[in-house]
Parts: C-alpha cells; sequence; structure tokens
C-alpha cells in the first residue's frame, strides 16, 4: 500500500511525505525541523525513516527547516541544480550536506522519482512524481501558475495528486493584499486559483486519478469550503460522483490528511 500525506500546506510552510514498500521520502522541508519530526511522529514515522528529500524550489516556505535538517541529518537532498545553486548561495544548505543534482528521473531502490517543471516565480521550480516498480503513481504539484503540457504529461496516470488550488479569485480582488502582490499571485507565473484547478481535476480523472488533495490554500484569499465546492461543481459536470469515483480532500495548513492507494 501506498501513502501520500500532506503534513503542512500553506504560504507558511509546506511538506508532503510519499511512502510506498517501506520506502518514505519528503516533497520539500518548510516548516521547523522539529515540528516536521513531531508531524512525522503522529504518522508512526521519524526523520531517520526518510530516505531523501525532494526541493520544488527555494522559496522559504518550502525550505524553512532545510539548513537545520542538513546540520542534524545526513539525508539526501534532491532538486534542479539551479535551485541547488539558490538554495546555497541563501545558506540554506549547511556544509558536507549531501545534495543530489536532478537532472533526470532518480531510483531510490524501488521507487522512481521524476521532477518536471512548473510555471512560477523561482529559479527553476518543479513537481515531483513518484512511481512504483509495480506501477504505481502519485504526484505533487503545487506554486504553479498556469498548467503547462508538460504538468498534465506528468500528472496524468497518477493514481493520487496534490494540485494546487489556491486562491478564490474574486476573494483575491477584494482582499487586502497590494496590487503588486495581487498580480503576481494571479499571473501564469504565480499560483492556480480554484477554477483553474477545478478545470484540470476532470481530465485527471479521465487518466485514472481517483485520489486529490487541494492543496496550497492561501490563508487570506480562498476558504476550503470554495476550493471544495468549485472542484465538486467541475467533477459533476462529468458526471462523477464523490466517493464512488474520487475521493476529495484539503490540506490544512498544519494539520495531516492522508490517501492511501
Amino acid at each position: 500500500m501506498a501513502k501520500l500525506c500532506t503534513l503542512f500546506s500553506g504560504s507558511k510552510g509546506n511538506c508532503t511525505l510519499f511512502s510506498a514498500n517501506g520506502q518514505a521520502v519528503l516533497v520539500d522541508f518548510g516548516m521547523s525541523m522539529r515540528m516536521t519530526a513531531a508531524a512525522l511522529e503522529s504518522l508512526g514515522l521519524s526523520l531517520s525513516d526518510i530516505k531523501a528529500v525532494f526541493i520544488t524550489h527555494e522559496h522559504t516556505d518550502h525550505v524553512a527547516g532545510l539548513s537545520n535538517l542538513t546540520k542534524h541529518y545526513n539525508i539526501p537532498i534532491y532538486s534542479s541544480p539551479k535551485t541547488l545553486e539558490a538554495l546555497s548561495k541563501a545558506n540554506r544548505l549547511s556544509s558536507g550536506s549531501c545534495v543530489m543534482a536532478m537532472e533526470e528521473p532518480v531510483w531510490l531502490d524501488d521507487l522512481c522519482v521524476t521532477r518536471f517543471d512548473t510555471s512560477h516565480d523561482a529559479v527553476h521550480p518543479g513537481g515531483y512524481r513518484f512511481e512504483t516498480r509495480d506501477g504505481v503513481k502519485a504526484a505533487v504539484c503545487t506554486d504553479l501558475g498556469v498548467v503547462t503540457p508538460c504538468v498534465k504529461q506528468h500528472l496524468n496516470g497518477c493514481k493520487a495528486v496534490v494540485i494546487e488550488s489556491n486562491h478564490d479569485p474574486k476573494m483575491l480582488t477584494g482582499g487586502p493584499y497590494p496590487p503588486q502582490l495581487k498580480q503576481r499571485i494571479s499571473s501564469d507565473i504565480g499560483h492556480l486559483s480554484n477554477a483553474a484547478c477545478s478545470v484540470l481535476l476532470p481530465e485527471l480523472l479521465d487518466g485514472g486519478t481517483d485520489r486529490f488533495i487541494l492543496g496550497h490554500l492561501s490563508e487570506k484569499n480562498n476558504l476550503p469550503t470554495l476550493a471544495l465546492s468549485c472542484a465538486k461543481a467541475s467533477f459533476m459536470d462529468c458526471g462523477a460522483i464523490e466517493g464512488r469515483d474520487y475521493q476529495l480532500s484539503v490540506a490544512p495548513a498544519k494539520e495531516t490528511v492522508s490517501v492511501f492507494f
């Protein structure tokens, strides 16, 4: 059995666990080492069980705890060469860190991890797809302003996905953020809206995904009820029934949520 679990999700910190066949890896390390260890402990795991950490991009909410982690654990840190360079320049990696530049899919025993590009205002942002030797696939894809053909290609066929549903456009427009930040969030290198996410969901369902976690919700510009209702309406329009055809949940900011498959 495989598990995809968000430990933290949102603008204050992001970290997602994928585990299968005794292999446990993390995507991002955006909260403190103490808080991440506590979240893992609630799942019956510890940091020493983690085989690797895959970093999507260098923004603080995805790497805030990384420096401390690499000081105390020799866990391999994977990302694109450009992202690793940005992390090094920002002192996010301690000296002697086990850093692995990722330009091709990597194998960790019977788990294959593939990085793919996303559209975001970072040096070289990306998402990750996981596939076991027996064909179980899952993916983590947040922090993207637009769904590109590359994103669709790598999410297609995954059984479970964490996909961004960041903001409600009306809440963003009428919210407290300054105009420049609103423009950045709604741009093609910003964050995916509820509506943009919902357009993608039936396509993923047709491709074999039936477990969906909506992630990286904005605390100021979204509500879990809005994200869920938008997604459910999109599924309803294509005739899909929750509980029969798909499972849908929202990732809380600081509580774990898991899907099993």
